[in-house]
């Protein structure tokens, strides 16, 4: 079997600025849960069997109790800000698995879920579906991958490596340094992708670089000053490196059934006729009699 873990939050702000508005009966704007709903359920209809949706059901995490400057909901319209909870219920009532994450964020209920699928032999390959790159991370040979469905790139590890010059053990630490905008930490000053890369090719982690610019890999270039930036604002860089690190112990599921897509909950259709999309309704009861 294969598992598909798609991005939740991802999908809404994707669909959110992508879509023309649209307003359930009770005149709320849903109109990007319908469109992660049609997503999803186009998923499940091209033949995923287990999914398996992580939203940040709020924003702010225990990253931010680690540094001031990380990602908060401040800034987000409230009118995507309010389809979260929309979406989770909406997304349980299709009969596909949610976790709506507090304290930790979507990405870490991904990796856990992605690290967990991996160790069962019954699974062929894990999709994780997002382009975010801090899930890059997560990617094993070819049995963990990346999926972006929008653009329909598929990233393995040889991908991630293309893509970022590093392995997917390196990407924290690589983010640690190049840092994260859409996560609110800047890395260290003077530290571009291209050093970046070169140095966690070279050497995997932070601990693993030398002290001594000297003793750098001479590919790497301005080793004299990215060597003196590191070990002088080295604390930010461990603290930067710890925030762009997703955690794999979330509670996610205990077996793999549960993740098994068997068809809506009765509630879906009051729920897709809520939301003004009946036939999503239509489409999943149909999908369902194609199971059994």
């Amino acid at each position: 079997m294969d598992v598909h873990l798609i991005d939740g939050t991802y999908e809404l702000f994707r669909h959110f600025f992508a879509m023309p508005p649209g307003a359930d009966k009770d005149g709320n704007e849903v109109a990007a849960v319908r469109g992660v709903l049609s997503s999803v359920l186009g998923l499940i209809e091209g033949g995923a069997t287990h999914v398996g949706v992580a939203t940040d059901h709020v924003i702010e995490s225990f990253r931010n109790d680690l540094y001031a400057g990380y990602k908060t909901s401040e800034g987000i319209p409230a009118a995507l800000h309010a389809q979260f909870p929309v979406l989770e219920e909406a997304l349980d009532a299709m009969g596909v698995k949610v976790w709506a994450m507090v304290p930790v964020e979507a990405d870490d209920a991904l990796a856990s879920a992605a690290a967990k699928a991996a160790l069962d032999s019954q699974v062929r390959q894990v999709f994780i579906c997002t382009p975010d790159k801090d899930l890059a991370q997560c990617v094993v040979g070819d049995r963990v991958v990346q999926l972006d469905r929008m653009r329909g790139i598929l990233r393995d590890e040889a991908g991630v490596v293309t893509k970022w010059g590093v392995k997917p053990e390196s990407i924290p630490d690589y983010l640690a340094v190049v840092g994260d905008s859409a996560d609110g930490f800047p890395g260290l000053p003077g530290w571009g992708s291209k050093g970046a890369s070169l140095t966690f090719a070279q050497y995997p982690h932070l601990e693993d670089i030398p002290k001594d610019w000297r003793d750098w890999n001479p590919a790497i270039r301005g080793a004299k000053r990215l060597a003196s930036v590191l070990f002088e604002q080295w604390d930010d860089a461990i603290l930067f490196r710890v925030l762009a690190t997703l955690r794999t112990d979330v509670p996610v599921f205990d077996t793999l059934d549960e993740l098994r897509w068997q068809g809506p909950r009765p509630r879906f259709e009051h729920c897709a006729d809520h939301i003004q999309a009946s036939s999503l309704y239509t489409r999943a009861r149909a999908m369902e009699d194609r199971l059994s």
